[in-house]
Parts: C-alpha cells; structure tokens; sequence
C-alpha cells in the first residue's frame, strides 16, 4: 500500500485543474522574468582574453564563431583535478544535442575551463561529447566572471560567488571527510576544487564590439540541468538526500 494521498479519477482532475492554473502563472512569471533578463544593460569587453581551442589560440570574439549571441558554460574543471565536475558533466550531457540548434539560431554554446587543453579533449573523448569547449589556462576570464578565486580569498573566508561572498572552508572536523570526497571524484582536495564554480554567462557582439549580457550561477543553473527538470515531473520528485548522480558511464546500469 502507499503512503502517498490517492483519491478518485475525478478527484485527481479537480487537483490537477488547479495545478494547471499555478503552472500556468509560473510560466507566465518566468516570461517576464526572461524579459528582465533581455533588458539587463550590457557591458563592454575591453579585455584581451585569450583561449585554447580545437583550432588553436583564441580572442573571446574568436569564441562566437562568427555568430552574434555566445553562450559560455563556466563548467568546474580546474588545471589540478584528473576529471571534470560530475555535476557540470550530468549539467553538459545536453549540451551536444542543444549546441546544434542554437548554432543554426545565431548562438554559439561553448564550455570554458581552466584546465589545459589536453585534458579537456581527452574527458570530451571519454565522455563522448562534441560541443565546443575552450580551455581558460592562464587566463583571468574564469576569474573576472566569479568563476574561480584566488587563495586570498579562500583563506579569508570571503570567496565572491552568485553576487555575494561567502566562506567554502570547511567547517572544523569535516576537512578529512571533504577531502576524500572530492579525491573521489575529481582527485584533489576540497579546496581546490571548490576554488572552482559553475555558472554561465552570456555575451553579445556587435559592430565588432563584445558586451557581457549576464551571469548565473549556483540553483540559477538549475534551468540547464535536463535530468531535474525531468525529476520535477516524476511521482517522487528530486527524492535526493545525498550526492546520488554520476558521470554517465559510472553507473552500474545504464
């Protein structure tokens, strides 16, 4: 028997006429928030920055392919780890079939990381994956758009991420169970991964000069993750209370 509210075809009806009226609010809710995300003022690139790509060295403009609109996934991938983020990578599982799209709709998707190029390639070659993805070595780009943080910073206590700062050192007894944590999944320790951040950001060129449009980051990334809006939808829901996901092929079944 479950322990979940059951009720009567046309009991299931009336609740879900009423659902209906939220979720349609909600939509209506989210094109206007979308509209205010349109109307963000844009702010001109002046930096020179510079990337390593499939097809070499790269100006930021170089990243547009000739499109107008680049999107850019700050996907966790720093120099030190041995894999990338099994989060951005559950997040980048879309990527390939959107990317094809957006490209034929003057928008370009393109991950950026700090690793080096090889390893970026070689992950992409495990994981099967084909959208654009530049490397950031070297570059302060991770950095300008809050997507990497100094030492400074982390031993301060006053990391900058999602418009704010805050303190990612970890809290007194749990710095062996972090570490090994992520030793597990991207093979470095607790600081130096979460010296690294997700996010995305937008960018616009025009006349031959580029604009940053806007930046998400931490739960504004959830839009992008396909599997929970998915979950959202199921009987149970999100239904989590531990790091449950894995890159694709590192689960036992598929």
């Amino acid at each position: 028997m479950t322990s979940h509210n059951t009720g009567t075809r046309e009991e299931w009806l009336a609740a879900r006429l009423e659902l209906l009226e939220a979720e349609k609010e909600l939509t209506r809710r989210s094109d206007e928030v979308a509209r205010q995300r349109r109307e963000l003022p844009w702010v001109r690139v002046d930096k020179d920055y510079r990337f390593e790509t499939d097809g070499g060295t790269a100006s930021l403009a170089g990243l547009f392919q000739g499109r107008s609109q680049l999107l850019v996934y700050h996907f966790m991938f720093g120099p030190d780890y041995t894999a990338g983020c099994p989060s951005c990578s559950a997040i980048a599982d879309g990527f390939n079939g959107s990317a094809v799209h957006l490209a034929n709709h003057d928008v370009t998707l393109c991950a950026v990381s700090r690793a080096p190029l090889e390893k970026i390639q070689a992950y992409r070659r495990r994981m099967g994956w084909s959208f654009p993805w530049a490397s950031a070595y070297g570059s302060d780009f991770n950095f300008d758009f809050g997507v990497a943080h100094t030492k400074e910073e982390w031993e301060a206590g006053t990391v900058a991420y999602n418009f704010g700062e805050a303190d990612m050192r970890p809290a007194a007894g749990q710095e062996d169970a972090l570490d090994a944590f992520t030793q597990s999944i991207v093979g470095t320790d607790w600081q130096t991964y979460r010296r690294e951040g997700p996010g995305m950001s937008a960018f616009a060129l025009q006349d031959g000069t580029m604009y940053h449009a806007y930046s998400t980051y931490a739960r504004g990334l959830d839009g992008l993750w396909g599997m929970y809006q998915w979950l959202d939808r199921a009987p149970l829901g999100r239904n989590e209370n531990s790091f449950w996901w894995r890159r694709h092929d590192e689960y036992d079944s598929q």
